[in-house]
């Protein structure tokens, strides 16, 4: 394992400290991150160039920068890193880029390297696959700009830079591979007039393939004429390219220039932020929430329109001794709160539903007040790793607390399964892909390190959390029906074709998905485009009006099922809501194969695998929430009416 394993002891202190941040707000000047402060540099200060993994949109699969035989300095030195960077597979190290604040520089000399036919091979696999460069300078990325008069706005940024590529010589067929080996760094800086201290906002880089020349024999201070301060010679332009084959030299040169900007630094990330179209982005997503609050307006007067007309009438119906020529929900109200198959079950993922339900609610309240901005790297993963651990106390308590009521008795045996059935499938698939990972050498296989922490966490922390939960719901007193149960259970008439449950399950899940699925593009772009997701305030607009949705599509089909007089709906009011993952995993396949570039094997299967969990996480979810909606819902219609 080497360098790439972090300590025990180091990775605790790391998630005490992630800890520490999620708990206590600090109060400071900053808008994006609480409790970071701005550093202030003078010019001739020396700047910290990092670099980090090298990524591609083609195989999914980051490698560490020094994986390629780029220049490295005489040390390498991993920087600490957060339990969401390695999970995310971030690796950054120091370079052997010397930047000094306000002092530019050209044509200085990095080193120069001579491929063999390995080194060779792997930059080409590199340039073919178009892997891109990552950079940080102050905590910001590496932007490379690209101008389009054609949309707003006008210049695009896109995170690091592309290795090489690939091209033609005039005249010839055969395609070669150039590399980028002069590289035009410009630093944006925001002045203190009264200090003349500054403040770095922003990092672009300008690439370009040029075949170096020097005078004489090759030495540490080797005078380039191909790119030279003294005669104002510099690189402007790719047309005589540096070719990648074995036996040939490549010289790494870098320019910096230093530019003045009216960019404050609590504002320096709003270029980076802004990368999409976002007039489409903010239309889409106004659209489909006005479709979905319109729609859940007409479903909920409708059922208040319904619901009061049938409980007044069975109530006139009582008063009139009528109640032989009963129809409709109210004639199974001996049935409706029948335990249901596999109860046990149905608990485990009501209690796993409970814990998500509770992780990402918080994360998203951390999220709209600034905490889990992109400059807090693997701070969104490491929150949701930590919150979900610590959300384990009310998973153990909803599961027990339903046990209870349906009458069960060993409730230890619902909490060993609420604590372990979700997070051993998912950890189950994790642990494959990462064994796929590992088989590519990549940078994103998570250390053995990392892998005991996440177990540490599990068995540590949220194990024992579910079993205090367990124990205070199970001593609570059970939840009472509000009509008693017949002994012999009723049988049930036939049902309409459109009432099958298969059919009636498929058709819930269409409005609950409706209501994410282009907010998902957006998120499904930034985790595999490699692209920023910052607009959180929508996020969580999305997710109150999924609550809503799912809510209220499993209460109507719940009516109507009881309508038909089938009592069986536990399970289905869980299933009408949770099918709306089937239609997100579909999603997933479609976006794979019309937005993706993937081709390797391997890079798909982390792709379906990668969705099968997230899918699998959006079921429970979802279920939960139409569950306790209907639960919700026959309780209290069955409370309404007078039932002798």
């Amino acid at each position: 394992m080497g360098s790439r394993s972090r300590s025990v002891n180091e990775y605790a202190s790391a998630m005490i400290s992630a800890l520490l941040f999620l708990l206590l707000v600090h109060g400071t000047n900053c808008f994006y991150l609480p409790g970071v402060a701005p550093e202030d540099f003078q010019k001739g200060d020396l700047l910290k160039l990092k670099v980090n993994k090298l990524t591609s949109i083609k195989t999914q699969l980051p490698y560490s920068y020094y994986s390629l035989p780029f220049c490295a300095p005489k040390k390498i030195v991993d920087s600490a890193e957060n339990l969401g960077e390695v999970l995310r597979g971030d690796r950054i190290e120091n370079s052997p880029y010397v930047f000094k604040m306000r002092e530019p520089q050209m044509c200085t000399i990095l080193c120069r390297i001579t491929l063999d036919g390995r080194t060779a091979k792997q930059f080409k696999e590199k340039i073919n696959d178009e892997y891109r460069v990552n950079m940080i300078l102050d905590n910001l990325p590496l932007v490379f700009p690209v101008r389009r008069l054609d949309q707003e706005p006008h210049t695009v940024y896109q995170l690091g830079y592309h290795i090489g590529l690939k091209g033609k010589y005039a005249g010839s067929k055969e395609e070669k591979y150039f590399i980028h080996n002069h590289l035009a760094f410009t630093v944006k800086y925001h002045k203190d007039l009264q200090t003349d201290s500054a403040r770095i906002v922003g990092f672009e880089v300008k690439p370009y393939s040029i075949k170096h020349e020097y005078e004489g024999q090759w030495s540490e201070n080797a005078r380039l004429t191909t790119c030279d301060p003294h005669n104002k010679r510099t690189v402007v332009n790719s047309n005589t390219p540096q070719e990648v084959e074995a036996k040939k030299e490549i010289v790494f040169t870098y320019d910096v220039d230093y530019q003045e900007s009216d960019v404050k630094w609590a504002s320096r990330w709003d270029a980076y932020l802004l990368m999409s179209d976002d007039q489409i982005h903010w239309f889409s997503i106004v659209n489909s929430l006005m479709i979905v609050l319109f729609l859940s307006g007409m479903v909920a007067m409708i059922m208040l329109r319904t619901l009061y007309r049938d409980i007044s009438r069975y109530n006139e119906l009582e008063t009139q001794e009528e109640t032989l020529e009963e129809t409709g929900w109210k004639l199974v109200h001996g049935d409706v709160f029948r335990s249901p198959s596999n109860s046990d079950l149905l608990c485990v993922y009501v209690g796993t539903g409970v814990q998500f339900l509770g992780m990402i609610f918080v994360t998203m309240i951390f999220a709209v007040l600034g905490f889990l901005s992109p400059s807090n790297r693997g701070g969104l993963m490491t929150a949701m790793l930590l919150l979900w651990v610590f959300m384990g106390i009310f998973a153990g308590y909803a599961s027990a607390r339903l046990y209870k009521m349906f009458k069960g008795t060993e409730w230890k045996k619902v909490t060993i399964r609420t604590a372990f059935m979700f997070p051993a499938i998912v950890f189950a698939i994790f642990f494959v892909l990462n064994a796929l990972i590992w088989g590519q050498k990549s940078s994103g296989a998570v250390p053995f390190g990392t892998m005991f922490v996440l177990v540490l966490l599990w068995f540590g922390i949220s194990v024992p959390l579910v079993f205090v939960g367990g124990y205070i719901g199970f001593r609570k007193p059970a939840i009472e029906d509000p009509v008693k149960t017949n002994k012999i259970p009723r049988q049930i008439p036939e049902q309409a074709w459109y009432m099958n449950p298969i059919f009636s399950i498929l058709i819930g899940g269409i409005l609950p998905f409706g209501a994410v699925f282009i907010e998902l593009f957006f998120i499904l772009t930034s985790i595999w485009l490699n692209q920023f997701y910052y607009i959180f305030g929508f996020l969580f607009l999305v997710f109150i009006i999924l609550l809503i949705t799912c809510a209220e599509i499993t209460i109507v089909l719940c009516y109507f099922q009881l309508c038909s007089e089938d009592y069986l709906w536990w399970w289905r009011s869980y299933l009408t809501a949770g099918s709306s993952a089937l239609y997100l995993f579909i999603y997933a396949t479609f976006y794979f194969f019309t937005k993706l570039e993937i081709t390797k094997l391997v890079s798909g299967m982390l792709y379906f695998g990668y969705m099968l969990i997230a899918s699998y996480a959006f079921f429970v979810l979802t279920g939960t929430i139409g569950f306790y909606a209907c639960f919700w819902f026959t309780r209290l219609i069955y409370s309404s009416v007078k039932i002798d």
